[in-house]
C-alpha cells in the first residue's frame, strides 16, 4: 500500500508541471449576444489585461480559433497612439441570445495576405492630401489642407465625402491610380459631391441656431490599418464658435462588414462643458430629373454628374437615437444614417445645406457618434425599410455590446 501511494504521488508530481504549463498556453474566450436578434460581423474585443495569463506576449502574435478549430483572422489594435497594441479583435456572427466559445493563444507573427484585408485607409498625397478609407461595404474620404488653395477648384470643407462601391474588394488605390474616380467601370464611382456641406457624418458645433465647422484637416495619424479595422485621427486648426476658439481632433474607425463609421470628436475649448454637436447629412433642392438630366442610360465610360437629390424619405427615432434618410443619385439611391447615444439626443433640425441631428457633448468634451450609408446598386439591402431595420438593430447593439469573458 505504501509503495502504491508513493507511486501515485510520483505520477502526480510528474504530470503536474504539464498541467500548469498547459493552463497558460491558451485561454477560453466566451462571447455572449444578449439581444433577441442575430448579429453579423460582430467585432469581439479582447483587452491586453484579459490576456495576461498567457504571460508576457506580444499581441501581434495572438491567434484565435472558434469551437470547431477554425482559425479566425484577428488584429492587434493600438487604441492610444503609443505604437504598442493594447487589444486584439476578431469577428464572428451570433444567433439571437447565443453564447459562443473561442480559443486564444500565442503563435507566429501574423503575415496577412492582401485578399484578407477588409478595411484600409491612407493619406493620399497625390490628391491634395485627402485621407481616404474603406471596408468591404463603403468608402469615404476627408479633404486635405492643400485643396483649400487649388487654383482650379478650391474647396474649404471638413465634410465626409462618399464613394459608392458595387464590390467587396478594396478599391481606393486602384481608383486613384487609374484616375477614373467619377466613372463607373463596374466597381462603382464617386457619385456624390459633398462640397462644403457635412456630407454623410461630418459634424460641427451648434450655437445661436447656427452650425460652426472646422476647415480642412491639417494632419493625419493612422492608429491601425486592417485587416479588420482601420482607425485614424485627423487634426484641425482651431475654429471659431460664436466667439469661442475650439480645437478638434477627430478619430474615425471603420470595421469590416459594417456600413457605419464610428466618429469621435475631441474638443478643447474654454466652454467645453456646454457644447452641442450638429451631425449632418447633405440635403439639396434638386429633383431626380434635374440630377439625371442629360445623363445617358449607358454611361460606363462617361463621367457621371455627382449630386444627390432632395431627401425623399426621412425617419427619426429619438428613443434609440437615430435618423435615416433616402435620396437619389445620378445612379441608384443613397440611404444614410446617424446614431448617437439616446441620452445625448436633443432633436433633428436643419440648416440650408444639411439635415442635422443635434446631440449634447459630454462635459469631457468628447462627442461620439456613428454615421454611414448604403448604395442601392451595391445590393447590400433590399430597400429603405431593410436599411432602417439594420440601423435600429445597430443602435440597440451599441447599447448591448457583445459581452466577453476570458478564462483558462
Amino acid at each position: 500500500m505504501r509503495y502504491t501511494k508513493k507511486l501515485l504521488l510520483s505520477f502526480i508530481l510528474l504530470i503536474s508541471p504539464v498541467f500548469c504549463f498547459a493552463s497558460v498556453q491558451h485561454l477560453t474566450v466566451t462571447a455572449v449576444n444578449e439581444l433577441p436578434f442575430g448579429r453579423l460581423n460582430q467585432t469581439v474585443v479582447i483587452s491586453a489585461n484579459q490576456l495576461q495569463e498567457l504571460g508576457k506576449v506580444d499581441l501581434i502574435r495572438i491567434h484565435v480559433k472558434d469551437a470547431a478549430g477554425r482559425e479566425l483572422i484577428c488584429q492587434a489594435v493600438d487604441t492610444n497612439g503609443d505604437y504598442h497594441p493594447d487589444e486584439v479583435i476578431f469577428q464572428a456572427d451570433f444567433a439571437p441570445h447565443q453564447t459562443r466559445h473561442f480559443i486564444a493563444y500565442e503563435g507566429k507573427r501574423h503575415l496577412y495576405k492582401a485578399k484578407q484585408y477588409k478595411a484600409y485607409g491612407r493619406f493620399v498625397h497625390e490628391r491634395f492630401g485627402d485621407f481616404a478609407w474603406e471596408n468591404d461595404r463603403i468608402a469615404d474620404r476627408a479633404y486635405g489642407k492643400a485643396l483649400e488653395t487649388w487654383k482650379e477648384e478650391p474647396l474649404t470643407s471638413s465634410a465626409i465625402d462618399v464613394w459608392c462601391k458595387r464590390v467587396k474588394k478594396l478599391v481606393i488605390n486602384n481608383w486613384y491610380m487609374m484616375g477614373h474616380v467619377t466613372t463607373d467601370t463596374g466597381e462603382g464611382a464617386d457619385l456624390y459631391t459633398a462640397g462644403n456641406s457635412r456630407g454623410v457624418g461630418g459634424n460641427g458645433l451648434w450655437a445661436n441656431d447656427k452650425l460652426y465647422v472646422a476647415k480642412n484637416y491639417v494632419k493625419s495619424h493612422v492608429l491601425t490599418d486592417g485587416p479588420i479595422r482601420v482607425m485614424f485621427q485627423l487634426k484641425y486648426d482651431p475654429f471659431n464658435v460664436s466667439g469661442n476658439p475650439v480645437r478638434e481632433t477627430k478619430r474615425i474607425a471603420l470595421d469590416a462588414g459594417q456600413n457605419l463609421n464610428h466618429f469621435t470628436s475631441y474638443y478643447k475649448s474654454a466652454n467645453s462643458g456646454n457644447l452641442i454637436t450638429g451631425i449632418g447629412i447633405e440635403k439639396t433642392t434638386k429633383s431626380i430629373s434635374e440630377v439625371r438630366k442629360g445623363i445617358p442610360v449607358h454611361h460606363s465610360t462617361l463621367s457621371i454628374e455627382r449630386s444627390p437629390t432632395r431627401i425623399l424619405r426621412k425617419d427619426v427615432d429619438a428613443k434609440h437615437g437615430w435618423i435615416t434618410t433616402e435620396q437619389a443619385l445620378s445612379e441608384g439611391k443613397l440611404d444614410c444614417a446617424i446614431i448617437v447615444n439616446p441620452k445625448d439626443f436633443i432633436k433633428v433640425t436643419h440648416d440650408h445645406k444639411n439635415e442635422l441631428l443635434l446631440a449634447r457633448v459630454p462635459k469631457n468634451g468628447v462627442a461620439s457618434y456613428w454615421a454611414g450609408f448604403t448604395w442601392s446598386k451595391s445590393g447590400q439591402f433590399k430597400n429603405y425599410d431593410a436599411w432602417k431595420t439594420y440601423i435600429d438593430h445597430f443602435a440597440q447593439e451599441l447599447q448591448s455590446l457583445i459581452q466577453v469573458r476570458v478564462s483558462n
